[in-house]
């Protein structure tokens, strides 16, 4: 996996400067995109302009498949927020949810979030994705829990399937099923899918209407959105799926890639 400038890494900063202006709420800037953020090489230098600009705390989303770099860990460590993902500690589970590419393995992975974890001074909350079949037993979660005991993550977020996956094998994990795995990862444990439930501090109707104002503009994916509005993205696809239920956006798929536009807009850029 080639480390370069995906996107360029004055226009994204020039992106986040307009929306600082904006003066605009928010808990974090966040570091996501439509791939993994870490393989663009200039996240570090990023993160540090951004610390010049803002008291907002800056948090990455990343699969950590790079974490075993101590040139990635080193970009991430004036980050304030970094999720990682972790669901399983089995390398065949690993490969069948993650459909991974060929070089990265699950133990280098293991080891580049422990090695992070001793030279990173902020919060690391850890993803766990269940997949119903798949790595939704005890003994799974067991063998898990083992794992994450040596990473030692500040939090850990139980999570599962939200929305129509792109293959019918991934399925929903139930809640008394989540339930009681989180009872076997500890007190650090969150189960974070209720896209029922509002924000503690009820921005759902300001958080919805500037979700569906940049719809409206051009197609857009998930991380999109995140990027511009500095929500989680689970509270983003909470917020598509309430949008999609009332008719109001369309979902298109392209070069592997989900993009949500408006009902009744073109897809113009």
């Amino acid at each position: 996996m080639l480390r370069k400038e995906y996107t360029p890494t004055q226009e994204v900063l020039r992106e986040i400067k307009e929306v600082l202006k904006r003066n605009m709420q928010s808990d974090f800037l966040t570091f996501s995109g439509s791939g993994e953020p870490t393989l663009h090489k200039d996240i570090g230098y990023m993160i540090n302009e951004l610390k010049k600009l803002t008291k907002t705390p800056i948090a990455v989303l990343t699969n950590g498949s790079l974490l075993h770099i101590s040139e990635v860990r080193s970009d991430l460590k004036n980050a304030d927020l970094v999720i990682p993902t972790l669901s399983t500690a089995d390398e065949a589970v690993f490969r069948k949810i993650h459909r991974s590419h060929a070089t990265i393995d699950l133990a280098r992975v293991i080891e580049g979030y422990i090695s992070f974890r001793k030279m990173y001074k902020g919060q690391i909350w850890l993803e766990v994705m269940l997949v119903h079949g798949m790595n939704d037993s005890p003994e799974q979660i067991r063998k898990l829990k083992d794992v994450i005991d040596r990473i030692n993550p500040d939090k850990i977020h139980l999570n599962t399937v939200v929305r129509p996956p792109s293959e019918a094998h991934a399925q929903p994990v139930p809640m008394e099923t989540m339930q009681e795995l989180k009872k076997i990862l500890g007190e650090k444990c969150e189960i974070i899918v209720d896209f029922a439930a509002k924000t503690k501090d009820g921005r759902d109707g300001n958080a919805l209407e500037m979700i569906t104002a940049i719809i409206s503009r051009r197609p857009v994916t998930v991380a999109d959105l995140v990027r511009a509005t500095s929500l989680h993205k689970n509270e983003i696809l909470k917020y598509l799926h309430l949008l999609s239920r009332k008719g109001r956006i369309n979902i298109s798929r392209h070069n592997g890639k989900e993009f949500y536009t408006l009902r009744g807009n073109d897809d113009r850029t």
